[in-house]
């Protein structure tokens, strides 16, 4: 019976969510289980380019550090804010959902060249926590029952709390700088005068993920609509 009633609510995590994450939990089994160590799996440019090993540019982003207070902290975030923008302002789009992962993977591979880290999937964590927040403006926070603020400061709160731990905030500000570009480039950018959508799902990535919408009086989420939020129009706090 328990079995059961898991297997039901892991089958009703969306898709890319569901992936990701049993990704990183089973990686992480695998290093706990020494069947791998960390060094088959951190971005290393000269093993990427010169030796071949492409794997890398994934499984970088698949472990989060042996099981302890960290993991289970990113474990936590990832799942809760990757879901909430899966089931939210990308229901129905899995297709631009899976663009985004590979557009903001892309872009930190790319600064991943010039700055020290070795692991980049906490770095992610942060940007989908940032494009949800800044989708999501108007959601008040509550970290710990120690502060309560806007959904647009949870990205700042969450480096704040990394500083406290001693832990580099450089993690943090990649994450944070991906999302700013990706939620400028498809909510900001195309409401500009002059502006325009810039990033296009491939064709390829929608024949292969998308399906028709099941109802179709769904009612889209004011994010969901072309051009995302109107932003001079949004709810007053508290009504």
């Amino acid at each position: 019976m328990a079995y059961q009633t898991f297997r039901q609510e892991y089958l009703q995590v969306p898709p890319v969510t569901r992936a990701y994450t049993t990704a990183c939990v089973l990686t992480t089994a695998a290093v706990q289980l020494e069947l791998i160590t960390p060094f088959q799996l951190y971005f290393n440019p000269e093993l990427i380019f010169k030796h071949f090993q492409v794997w890398r540019l994934i499984t970088n982003y698949l472990f989060f550090g042996p099981v302890g207070f960290n993991f289970l902290f990113n474990m936590i975030f990832l799942y809760r804010y990757c879901r909430m923008l899966e089931e939210g302002s990308f229901r129905g789009r899995t297709a631009d959902f899976v663009f985004m992962f590979l557009f903001g993977g892309l872009l930190m591979t790319l600064f991943g060249l010039f700055v020290n880290l070795v692991f980049l999937g906490q770095a992610f964590t942060i940007m989908l926590v940032y494009v949800w927040s800044r989708r999501n403006p108007y959601v008040r926070m509550n970290f710990f029952g120690l502060l309560i603020f806007q959904a647009p400061f949870l990205p700042w709160v969450l480096m704040g709390f990394s500083l406290l731990l001693g832990n580099s905030i450089i993690v943090d500000l990649l994450g944070i700088a991906v999302g700013h570009i990706y939620f400028f480039l498809e909510d900001v950018f195309p409401n500009q005068p002059g502006g325009g959508k810039l990033l296009r799902t491939p064709s390829v990535l929608k024949a292969i993920f998308d399906t028709p919408e099941d109802d179709p009086n769904y009612n889209l989420l004011p994010e969901e609509r072309p051009g995302g939020f109107a932003w001079g129009e949004g709810q007053r706090l508290g009504g």
